[in-house]
């Protein structure tokens, strides 16, 4: 006889463990199935361990670009690659660790294995012992994730060819690797291997790094990756690769022009494609997008009662943080809450690169796009204390206010740890506050966080600082 629950959850992730301990905090009987990780792709091999990578990376950049200033010997510095990946990995399964324990905490039963929907409310099992089992629940949660993209035609052999997954596992640093990709991905990975030594050629088929981005981030972060010697290849197609004997070789066009790159490795970082196929969705009439993103309401449920999905596998925004926020929401819905719908647009968004970018809302196009009279400040980090004691005072802080009703309609950041300054301007945002409000929330001297005060005065044209 098949097991029974309120609640099914298809994934581990970061949305999916979320809904799972929600659920069962409100009282719903709850079981996940995953097929590898607790804690999924983020957890385990992609945010997490990529910021440990990332802090090393940090480490081995200042030390070599600031230590002479600072009184130490940078010159003969031994960046040992092999023990930052070590460390990533511990941390990664620290982590794992973690969320397995909070599933136990909070009662959810765990199935490792692959799951699939025989009806809407029953999920055959393979078991990775080999067993089968079927689970029935008034709730079906699909929380699968998503995949990296790789075109048709297109092949990695994890050697030469890779995608983040094989990149962020092996502990060989490449003596050249050209970057397919100019978004978070490929601006992290840059990072990355720049800091090791690595000659990095980064390619991006549309005009500008990072495009989703405020225009004026994208230029302030290619000028700082030219600084580091990164090779920057903006507005070229790709239109081959290829595995070579001695490493990978990518043909791109621009122009007219055709250029051929040959380096030891070659990474994908071109987007992601949904986890949806094969799990009996279509059969059962849940609806998917041409791109295969399952179809959700504000409520997260599909087209089909009972089934409901969060995470990647919408394509509403492709971030942990997203997901786990659909989580509680979708536990919330399906226990007869009623919690209020999310705003994607003002969802924070961070990128770790070097120097870190942080955003929400609306770039300065896009407001003036949407018929707003706009007004826009921007503090440089050169004018903050806790910059210059860091060493790093790189970039600035940039609000997009609304003219008339001097509230935000989005912040871009480009900095020292601007991905930390985040929060205090979303929840502005979503609290509807003004820049009366920023400017005036006292702010302890000397921290980074002052120049969100700096700026807001500045967009009241009462500026202390610059």
């Amino acid at each position: 006889m098949a097991e029974a629950y309120d609640v099914l959850v298809l994934g581990a992730g970061p949305a999916g463990y979320v809904a799972a301990i929600r659920a069962a905090q409100l009282g719903l009987k709850v079981a996940v199935i995953e097929r590898r990780w607790l804690g999924g792709v983020c957890l385990n091999v992609g945010c997490i361990p990529s910021k440990a990578l990332l802090k090393n990376a940090e480490i081995a950049t200042w030390l070599r670009q600031r230590a002479q200033e600072s009184g130490m010997q940078g010159e003969n510095l031994d960046a040992d690659y092999v023990a930052a990946v070590r460390r990533s990995r511990q941390v990664a399964e620290r982590l794992a660790k973690g969320v397995g324990f909070l599933l136990r905490k909070n009662g959810v039963t765990v199935y490792l294995g692959e799951a699939a929907l025989v009806a809407p409310q029953t999920v055959h099992v393979r078991a990775a012992a080999g067993e089968r089992l079927e689970l029935r629940a008034s709730h079906i949660i699909v929380a699968t994730g998503a995949s990296a993209v790789v075109p048709p035609g297109w092949s990695t052999d994890g050697e030469r060819v890779l995608t983040y997954l094989e990149a962020i596992l092996q502990e060989r640093l490449p003596r050249s690797v050209v970057i397919l990709g100019g978004g978070a991905i490929g601006v992290e990975f840059a990072t990355l291997w720049n800091a090791y030594g690595s000659e990095v050629t980064l390619v991006e088929m549309l005009p500008r790094l990072v495009p989703l981005e405020d225009e004026e981030v994208s230029a302030e972060l290619e000028r700082a990756f030219r600084k580091r010697g990164i090779r920057l290849l903006t507005g070229h197609r790709v239109e081959a690769i290829e595995s070579t004997a001695t490493g990978a070789r990518v043909t791109l066009t621009a122009d007219g022009r055709t250029l051929t790159l040959e380096a030891e490795q070659a990474l994908l970082a071109l987007g992601f494609r949904p986890n949806s196929r094969g799990l009996g969705l279509e059969e059962l009439g849940v609806a998917l997008d041409e791109r295969g993103f399952i179809q959700v309401d504000e409520r997260m449920a599909t087209t089909v009662p009972g089934i409901w999905a969060i995470g990647d596998v919408t394509g509403k925004l492709m971030l942990a943080h997203v997901g786990s926020a659909q989580g509680i929401l979708c536990a919330e819905s399906i226990a007869g809450r009623n919690p209020p719908p999310l705003s994607y647009e003002h969802m924070p968004r961070a990128t770790y690169s070097q120097p870190q970018i942080a955003s929400f809302g609306l770039t300065e196009a896009q407001a003036r796009q949407r018929g707003y009279a706009v007004r826009v400040a921007r503090f440089p980090f050169q004018a903050n204390g806790k910059a210059l004691a860091l060493g790093d005072y790189g970039g600035w802080v940039k609000l997009v206010v609304d003219e008339h009703r001097e509230r935000l309609l989005g912040a871009h950041l480009i900095g020292p740890e601007v991905t930390e300054l985040l929060p205090e301007l979303t929840l502005a945002a979503r609290a509807d506050l003004t820049l009366e409000h920023l400017a005036r929330n006292v702010h302890a001297h000397p921290t980074l966080s002052e120049a969100l005060m700096e700026a807001a005065h500045l967009a009241l044209g009462q500026a202390i600082h610059v």
